[in-house]
Order: structure tokens, then sequence, then C-alpha cells
């Protein structure tokens, strides 16, 4: 197992911090926003957990850092080929609704490309090397986000 703080939760986890302190900053945005931000954090566990499920029904690693032992490409995985980090984007938008931070907004994409170049170049290029074939077909079906 490797030890390392270099994991997509540890940047969520960053990434929130921030915009928690723009809400508290500059709260502003009107207050209805809090509803659709705790829908989007719910749709985002939900699809993560989605996820992750599909993963250990194929016996595969949730670790970004471990050893893929299949290609999975049901379920949400049909629908994106990183439907967790997809969810932890998210959730990240929808805590800049409910904390009243819209600038926070501006962070999803700058998390998504961390994210891209942290663990998803990576993990794809493991993924190419294991499952050649499988992948490039998967690859050439299925979208990286959505």
């Amino acid at each position: 197992m490797r030890l390392t703080a270099d994991y997509p939760p540890v940047w969520l986890i960053g990434f929130l911090g921030i915009v928690w302190a723009l809400g508290r900053i500059w709260p502003h945005g009107p207050t209805w926003l809090a509803l659709p931000g705790w829908l989007s954090i719910a749709a985002g566990l939900v699809l993560m957990l989605l996820a992750a499920l599909r993963m250990w029904r194929h016996r595969t690693t949730v670790d970004p850092h471990g050893q893929p032992r299949s290609l999975v490409t049901d379920g949400v995985f049909a629908l994106s080929r990183n439907p967790i980090y997809l969810g932890d984007a998210i959730i990240l938008l929808g805590a800049a609704l409910v904390w009243s931070a819209p600038l926070g907004l501006l962070l999803v994409p700058v998390f998504a490309a961390v994210i891209h170049r942290r663990f998803i170049r990576k993990e794809e290029a493991a993924l190419q090397r294991l499952f050649p074939v499988q992948f490039a077909t998967y690859r050439s079906r299925t979208r990286r986000w959505i």
C-alpha cells in the first residue's frame, strides 16, 4: 500500500476549503441556490458510490495508485470514464452554491484540470497498457468526463 497524501479526496478537501473561505470572505448570491447546491452534492455522492460499487463488483481497485485488475465499462462507467472524479467536481460545484460562493464555481474546471494532470493521465496510460484493445474501444465510445 502506497502511503501518500496525493489522493483525489485530499485535493477535493483542499478545493472545498478554498470555496468555503470564499463564501465566508465574500458571501453573495441568492440563498435559494442552497437547494440546488445540496442536490448537486447528493448527486455527486450517489455517482461516486455507484462507481465504487461497480468497481468492487468487478474486483478492481478504487485506489488511483493501485493496479487495475479489470476494465469497468458498464453502469455509470458507460456514461463517463471517470464517474468518481465527475462526482467530486459535482460536489465542489454544489458546495459553492451551498456556501454562497459563486466565485468558487470558477474552481471547478481548475479542480478538473488538477485531477486530469495528477491522476487521469496515469490511470488511462495504465489501462491502455493492461487492456489495449478493450480500452481503445471504450475510449472511442465513452467520454472522459461527460
